[in-house]
């Protein structure tokens, strides 16, 4: 089973963070955003991965290289144009047998070995209270999708596109691909995988909808918190034995991580490298090799080689950053 995994945004709504590490690369509950996707495929025996690269997309290909076990191949996306061009750049690989989509923004978690069994199409779906916010599929009443509207103004469904997709008839669907970018329909001047998928469901393409009840957007710094909360609540990993720190689990901290008269915890990820000096860390991200030192800090994001120092606060500090706070 081949999987295809764009991950070229730019990241905007992470920056200061994503000017240095691309956002697939930002640490969520003791690993990568991609590192969640890709134990997922992997574990549901998907042995092939398209990663769409983009930005900083070096950084990618050797993480994956280096962490991951699993036959992979690296397309560029030269001009961020949308997801649906993201899939149409990777197009040498929609071959004839089914694929699996998968956006590199979003962890998801659940049960996807029934979804890759399918005898048709699928698209990953679940209820929302405010499906403004998203792509929306549209169903009738013998369950078949119908519709794909991205983020509608006035919806007529709550079941929100998850961005998880099983692709049965892989050839027509490239051929729909090839059509979106040729007829160039843009949206805001993107190419959206909506409209690729409605060319397919236009075309009589069946498509059936799959729940998924996991689903964790890492978008923002407030959605990547909230991830790595929920994500360490289900994982609970295992706590270090720390001289001289109080530990309040959940929490992840790397093993080459240190910790000096701190208490830490709890739903605190602390990465390779990051150094914790008495201070108080509650519901924040560390990133690897950053310093934070004499601070009670809450609901923040501190980026790789970031150096804090000072009183009680909250920040979101980007990469290679300093600074000191004042009494």
């Amino acid at each position: 089973m081949r999987a295809i995994v764009p991950v070229a945004g730019f990241g905007t709504r992470l920056r200061p963070h994503t000017y240095t590490v691309p956002k697939a690369l930002m640490p969520v509950a003791g690993k990568p955003i991609l590192g969640h996707i890709l134990d997922e495929l992997l574990e549901v025996g998907v042995d092939e991965v398209v990663l769409v690269v983009g930005h900083l997309g070096e950084k990618i290909e050797a993480y994956v290289r280096e962490n991951h076990r699993v036959r992979a191949h690296f397309v560029r996306q030269e001009q961020p144009l949308g997801n649906g061009h993201a899939i149409y750049v990777a197009r040498e690989f929609l071959g004839e047998e089914p694929v699996l989509i998968m956006l590199g923004d979003t962890i998801f978690r659940g049960d996807f070995r029934p979804m890759l069994r399918s005898p048709v199409s699928l698209i990953g779906v679940r209820e929302v209270s405010d499906p403004r916010r998203f792509g929306v599929v549209e169903v009738d009443r013998e369950g078949r999708v119908r519709r794909i509207v991205e983020k509608p103004e006035q919806p007529t469904t709550n079941l929100a596109i998850t961005g998880v997709y099983f692709i049965h008839d892989t050839p027509l669907f490239r051929r729909c691909l090839e059509r979106l970018i040729a007829e160039d329909r843009r949206v805001r001047g993107e190419y959206w995988l909506a409209d690729a998928l409605q060319l397919y469901v236009d075309a009589g393409a069946v498509v059936r909808t799959y729940p998924v009840e996991q689903w964790y957007d890492c978008g923002t710094p407030d959605a990547l918190l909230s991830a790595n909360r929920a994500l360490l609540d289900i994982l609970d990993p295992p706590v270090p034995r720390l001289e001289g720190a109080l530990v309040h689990p959940p929490v992840a901290i790397a093993r080459g991580a240190v910790i000096e008269e701190s208490v830490v915890g709890p739903y605190v990820c602390v990465a390779e490298g990051a150094r914790l000096v008495r201070s108080v860390v509650r519901d924040s991200i560390v990133n690897r090799n950053a310093t934070v030192r004499n601070v009670v800090l809450e609901g923040s994001l501190i980026g790789e080689g970031a150096f804090l120092e000072g009183r009680a606060t909250r920040v979101n500090l980007g990469d290679d950053s300093e600074i000191e706070l004042g009494g």
